[in-house]
């Protein structure tokens, strides 16, 4: 078992932005100790082991760097999940157990805590939903054990969010979710929230126009990138079914004729789906598809709008600008993608239409 004590004093004393100095101040003990500590030269002793992990909110665990062996966390984390699978209420047994004998683990006690929430949904006394809310605020104290990078505390507050929401704490659910909105990951949440169980509409707006605009621009990035797993695969059909269907949900969001950010996106889309049709062998079709990008691009670049003030929905930001990162014209955006698909047969055809269609 390898411990890992004088680096996490260290690391921990440079979190809160302390001096060696001000630390031992802290603690009532010389510079020399808190050195010696960090220098690994000196271990402290148990009492004083407890006041450092007092003072940095953290388990003794944590702090000095003990792990428990996987393989044990796994199986029982494992059976955890299959109890669930079948909603099987012995599961809240098993958790029990698991946090009696993994009390400092944060893998454990996020894990259980995620069991309660979810025996806790239609749970009419409520208290499995409690228990939850008790193992997630226990979970955020061992956060410094998380290796999981989908975990942080932004993450384990949404959860809380959803356990308050679920015992019909609605406005400590909506407070929750606002203060941990970096990049907007709840807008779609808060803005549900305020209109279906607060029926706040005008406030929610804001919200849910922009969870539309960052899940549509999201797409763009998951629909192109799974399309050309599927080309990988072959499965064309599917690629193209995938690129049409999102061609035609990006059209849902513009009003109007004005030129805009979304003809730039649709350019690069249409694109892709020319990609298809080469290497479906279909030429009539791709050029057919490579005509449509030229129009979009000519559109786009005779009066270039980084904006979305067309945009459908348009209570977020109207100041908001946007970039593919593909080019500054919609024409360099083509090229780009061009070379990064590496088809020479679509980027013969792209060539003799853009010099020959008038």
């Amino acid at each position: 078992m390898k411990l890992t004590l004088a680096e996490n004093i260290r690391v921990f004393r440079k979190e809160k932005r302390l001096t060696q100095e001000q630390f031992a101040e802290a603690l009532g003990v010389t510079v020399g100790s808190v050195y010696k500590w960090e220098s690994g030269q000196m271990t402290p002793e148990l009492n004083m082991l407890v006041n450092i992990a007092d003072f940095f909110d953290t388990s003794m665990d944590a702090l000095l760097g003990y792990r428990t062996k996987n393989n044990r966390v796994d199986a029982l984390m494992k059976r955890l999940t299959d109890y669930c699978r079948v909603r099987n209420r012995e599961a809240l047994n098993e958790a029990e157990k698991a946090l009696k004998k993994y009390p400092n683990s944060f893998e454990v006690v996020h894990g259980c805590a995620q069991v309660y929430a979810f025996f806790g949904v239609g749970s009419r006394d409520h208290a499995e939903t409690r228990r939850a809310l008790e193992l997630y605020e226990q979970a955020k104290l061992l956060i410094s054990q998380n290796h999981d990078p989908k975990i942080n505390e932004q993450t384990i507050s949404g959860e809380m969010a959803s356990a308050w929401r679920l015992l019909d704490e609605r406005e400590k659910c909506i407070e929750l979710l606002k203060k941990n909105n970096a990049g907007g990951i709840y807008s779609d949440d808060i803005g549900l929230a305020l209109a279906l169980d607060l029926k706040r509409y005008e406030e929610a707006e804001p919200f849910l126009s922009e969870a539309l605009l960052m899940n549509l621009i999201g797409l763009v990035d998951s629909v192109s990138g799974y399309a050309l797993i599927l080309c990988h695969r072959k499965d064309y059909v599917a690629a193209r079914k995938m690129l049409s269907g999102f061609i035609d949900y990006l059209c849902l969001f513009k009003e109007g004729k004005k030129t805009d950010f979304t003809d730039k996106i649709m350019a690069s889309m249409v694109m892709a789906m020319a990609y298809v049709y080469t290497l479906e062998g279909k030429t009539e079709e791709a050029r057919e598809c490579l005509r449509k990008v030229l129009a979009f691009v000519r559109q786009f670049d005779a009066a270039p709008d980084y904006g979305i003030q067309t945009f459908r929905y348009p209570a977020f930001h109207q100041d908001a600008v946007f970039s593919d990162g593909f080019g500054v014209s919609a024409a360099e955006s083509a090229e780009t993608l061009l070379n990064l698909l590496g088809n020479q047969k679509l980027s013969q055809m792209w060539k003799e239409i853009s010099i020959h269609e008038p």
